[in-house]
């Protein structure tokens, strides 16, 4: 007589079947599933455009996702430098860096040991930046600051890879003056209490620096040169023509010739995959004005400025989608 474990014997290979389907990944519904993908976006310090406009980028484009089966979280980093680095390695997916040091950082010029895989996405808002010194300082030009105490920036930040040029178009160097680093808001308290005699300021117009420094006294922006400005503009593509507006900041009469000393722009390493740079591209895109509700800065993703070549080539994936609504220049443009 057969026991009753052997007349249910049979139903042992069914079962287990059953039990193996039902584990995740295991049936058919779950194949046509795509999996999660987890992506991050770099952007810099609490404080600054970069940190805002990062947090903005990243929740526009998480809030339309659609059926894009992704996960993205901005992550405060260090800034620009830290950015590429991070790229490269992988850690990575997104960024904002500053158009003037991915230049020489995808050469592997300035003290980049090797050419940085890193492409740009899109160009995003101008980095407007100036000397500035008390009304009261003599000073006038910057050959003047030969000789003082000038604030150049956060050690570390890389403002060099935009500042030295400048300095070396209008013939002065590090050499001839003493440098003295700190942030923005630090160099606008060092201005006030006569720690230094000038500082170089700048970011997005009206910079909440400059506006602090007028506020506390009377500020002169001091002029470039017209012709080094023009060497500046003819020699690097990052460097472009930027007027701030007369009545900006207090005690600002006149209209100020400044200078585009490397936008914001959104960039990516040279090995990311192109259909993810493709509909990151397309959903930041076609969503921009959410990121202009979040951050005035979100008004430089327009047509023309997206487009712009500063020095660094554009992500395959980003042309393919700015050819497909046509304000791709065409080709060799931003190669």
């Amino acid at each position: 007589m057969n026991s009753l474990n052997d007349r249910y014997r049979w139903m042992l290979p069914v079962v287990a079947l059953a039990l193996l389907l039902m584990l995740p990944g295991c049936n058919s519904a779950g194949d046509n599933q795509p999996a999660s993908r987890f992506l991050s976006v770099g952007t810099a310090p609490p404080g600054g455009a970069f940190f805002v406009v990062g947090g903005a980028i990243t929740q526009t484009v998480s809030e339309n996702l659609g059926e894009l089966p992704w996960q993205i979280s901005a992550e405060a980093t260090k800034g620009t430098q830290e950015n590429i680095r991070r790229l490269a390695k992988g850690e990575l997916n997104f960024a904002l860096a500053n158009a003037a040091i991915s230049y020489f950082a995808v050469r592997g010029e300035g003290s980049w040991e090797a050419a940085q895989p890193i492409r740009t996405v899109m160009t995003l808002a101008p980095n407007v930046a100036l000397f500035i010194t008390p009304a009261n300082s003599g000073i006038k030009t910057i050959g003047d600051l030969k000789g003082q105490r000038v604030v150049v920036g956060p050690a570390g930040a890389g403002f060099e890879y935009f500042l030295q040029p400048i300095l070396a178009a209008h013939g002065v160097s590090y050499d001839d003056f003493t440098p003295l680093y700190n942030t923005q808001a630090g160099a606008v308290d060092m201005l006030a209490d006569g720690a230094a005699a000038a500082a170089f300021l700048g970011g997005a117009v009206p910079t909440a620096s400059i506006v602090q420094a007028c506020a506390s006294q009377d500020i002169l922006f001091i002029p470039f040169d017209e012709t080094a400005k023009a060497n500046l503009i003819a020699q690097y593509p990052f460097f472009n023509p930027a007027t701030i507006p007369a009545a900006t900041y207090r005690g600002q009469e006149a209209a100020f010739n400044g200078l585009n000393v490397g936008s914001m722009h959104l960039i990516t390493a040279a090995t990311e995959d192109e259909e993810t740079v493709y509909q990151f591209t397309k959903t930041l895109y076609e969503h921009r004005e959410a990121v202009v509700a979040k951050h005035p800065a979100g008004k430089a993703i327009n047509p023309t400025n997206v487009i712009r070549d500063t020095g660094t080539p554009f992500h395959p994936g980003a042309i393919r989608y700015f050819r497909e609504i046509g304000i791709w220049p065409g080709d060799g443009a931003g190669q």
